[in-house]
């Protein structure tokens, strides 16, 4: 029973529970409605039998007053007898019913055993009845009325215990009720509710009960699955974010392994030194026993060993020059590879000698030419993930920019070294041996006039000699003043006036200054090559122009341009264009292409000349 009702629907269950609560209301107010029939119809037979004693009442009346005789009393009588038999028989549609109890039905025949005799006394023509004979009937009749009330006591009483027992069944049926509710809608609803409330508060394996099969087992069930699945996601999203995180936390290493490899790279200033400290990060990064770093002699086709970390002296010492291919070194791939190390085919190599089982070979290359490698030495067999082998290949990357950055930055110094002894010796060449080759004429014409015994012409060439001296003296300053040459950060102005200041001390010429407005700031060697340019400039005016003064004015808008102009002897240019076989101007042009701008020269005879330095305005801005 208790496996069915467990197995029931919902609906099944509350039709059952209605069902058996409507059957026992509607016995319950069948037996009252009953009662209540019964009851009405006892009252109706108690007055059909007072009427039996108002009519033995007339029937003694009449028959003593002998008003007619038989014939006179048979209406009485017929009456007498329809009442007795309505009594038995009894009238659903009053209703009227008699007690059918032993005691009652007894009555009923002894008032009719009375009736008979009363009835024949009165139709046979017999005596009249007399009082005691009314009497007599009456207190039979007198009985079953009171056999009657007696049983209508009876169903009263019954009908009292009915309603009070209606009460206690209205009572236990709502307790019923209640409780069946309880346990078929209440309870798994507040089971269902209390599974929601801990799974709200994080408690996802909490479960409900099915112990039915009904649509609250269906949803206990469902909500089961639920929870399950949703315990599963998240032990499973749980899971992800943890690995993520592990994830995250290992790029992020990662980036700052980067980062730090970058920045020492960046502040490195030797091949040696950023060699050393590549290796010591590309071994933390790797978890490697030892690192060789070896870099590529191109011209003997050798592996040259630039830094290492915890090989053994012999190692090192026996590998620091390796043939491409000798071993598993020198052989890198694109990629980062590791290698194994068998102990029975390598037993000859230095790597399994000191112990190594792997070798993970990384190339630095730069534009696809391989520069060197690097050799990370395992006594345990790595297993790199992906990422670690992206990382091994961008710090060797990063190594191999590096060291292709500081070769070029050396190949650039050297060449800037050698671009200024070339500017030096043309220098030279231009001012000073030109001057010291007049001297030695000069010279050379002074000892014939001392020969000759002509003094005039010996203190005229000793006068031209001294001058010279003058004029190689002033070259001299002035080529050192050229070569430190500086400029003071992003302004050119202070370096223009210390310039136009050495200027007049050296020539004693008057030397002006003027700045037309204010222009983004220039980068350094574009300063210095434009100064360079108007120390020229100035050297030209201070040997050749026979000026009395120079102007220098120097504008920012719409672009720089710095104007030096003297009023000097001038020359015609139709006659004598300013091309590269001037060496002032070849020099200048020279310079001045090295940082993109223009020189432009105009003159005049008698009027001075005018040159004029003019820089494109993508230059103005500082690229820094």
């Amino acid at each position: 029973m208790s496996i069915g009702w467990n197995h029931a629907h919902l609906a099944t269950k509350v039709g059952i529970l209605g069902g058996a609560l409507l059957c026992i209301a509607l016995a319950s107010i069948s037996l009252t409605l009953w009662i209540g029939w019964q009851l009405e119809g006892g009252a109706a037979a108690v007055n059909e039998a007072g009427r039996l004693r108002m009519q033995t009442w007339r029937l003694a009346h009449q028959s003593a007053g002998g008003g007619g005789g038989g014939e006179s009393l048979r209406p009485l009588t017929q009456a007498y007898d329809a009442s007795l038999q309505l009594l038995v028989d009894g009238d659903p549609a009053r209703p009227l019913f008699l007690p059918r109890d032993a005691h009652t039905l007894q009555a009923w025949r002894g008032v009719r055993e009375g009736w008979q005799q009363l009835k024949s006394t009165a139709t046979d023509g017999l005596p009249a009845p007399t009082g005691a004979q009314a009497e007599a009937l009456v207190q039979r009749i007198d009985i079953l009325v009171n056999a009657i009330e007696v049983r209508m006591a009876g169903w009263s009483s019954l009908l009292s215990s009915v309603q009070l027992a209606l009460v206690g069944l209205a009572i236990a049926a709502a307790m019923i009720f209640l409780y069946a509710s309880h346990l078929v809608v209440f309870a798994p609803v507040d089971r269902l509710r209390r599974g929601l409330q801990a799974l709200e508060q994080g408690a996802l394996g909490a479960r409900v009960a099915e112990d039915s099969q009904d649509e609250f087992g269906d949803l206990a069930r469902g909500f089961n699955r639920m929870a399950q699945r949703l315990e599963a996601v998240y032990q499973g999203m749980a899971d992800e974010v943890r690995a993520k995180t592990a994830d995250l936390r290992l790029e992020q290493q990662r980036l700052a392994t980067l980062y730090e490899a970058t920045s020492f790279a960046a502040g490195a200033s030797s091949v040696r030194d950023l060699g050393a400290g590549f290796a010591e990060r590309m071994r933390r990064a790797a978890g490697a026993d030892a690192v060789a770093m070896r870099w590529l002699d191109p011209s003997q086709q050798r592996m040259v060993l630039l830094a290492s970390q915890g090989m053994p002296p012999a190692m090192a010492e026996a590998e620091r020059c390796v043939a491409p291919g000798a071993c598993h070194c020198g052989s890198p791939g694109p990629h980062a590879k590791v290698i194994p190390i068998s102990r029975e085919r390598d037993h000859k190599s230095h790597c399994a000698k000191a112990g190594f089982v792997a070798v993970t070979a990384v190339a630095l290359t730069v534009q696809g030419r391989v520069m060197g490698e690097v050799d990370l030495l395992f006594r345990d067999p790595p297993r790199p993930s992906q990422a670690d082998r992206e990382l091994l290949d961008s710090l060797a990357s990063h190594l191999a920019s590096a060291m292709d950055s500081l070769r070029n930055d050396a190949l650039q110094r050297e060449a800037a070294v050698a671009e200024e002894r070339g500017m030096l010796a043309r220098e030279m060449h231009d001012s000073i041996a030109q001057s010291l080759a007049f001297m030695k004429i000069q010279l050379q014409l002074l000892k014939e006039a001392q020969r000759g015994g002509k003094s005039d012409a010996a203190v005229r060439l000793i006068d031209e000699l001294e001058l010279g001296l003058k004029e190689c003296t002033a070259d001299v300053r002035a080529l050192l003043m050229h070569f430190r040459t500086r400029t003071d950060g992003d302004d050119l102005l202070p370096a223009l006036q210390q310039t136009l200041q050495k200027f007049r001390l050296q020539s004693g010429l008057l030397a002006e200054l003027e700045v037309d407005g204010h222009g983004a700031p220039l980068p350094a060697d574009v300063q210095v090559q434009l100064l360079h340019v108007v120390q020229e400039a100035l050297a030209n005016v201070r040997k050749h122009a026979q000026a009395s003064q120079v102007h220098v004015r120097l504008a920012h808008q719409p672009h720089w341009q710095i104007d030096v102009r003297d009023d000097g002897r001038g020359f015609d240019m139709a006659m004598d264009p300013p091309d590269d076989s001037h060496v002032g101007l070849r020099i200048m042009r020279e310079r001045a292409a090295k940082v993109g701008a223009a020189v432009a020269l105009e003159s005049q005879p008698g009027r001075g000349t005018l040159v004029r330095v003019s820089l494109p305005e993508y230059e103005t801005v500082n690229p820094s």
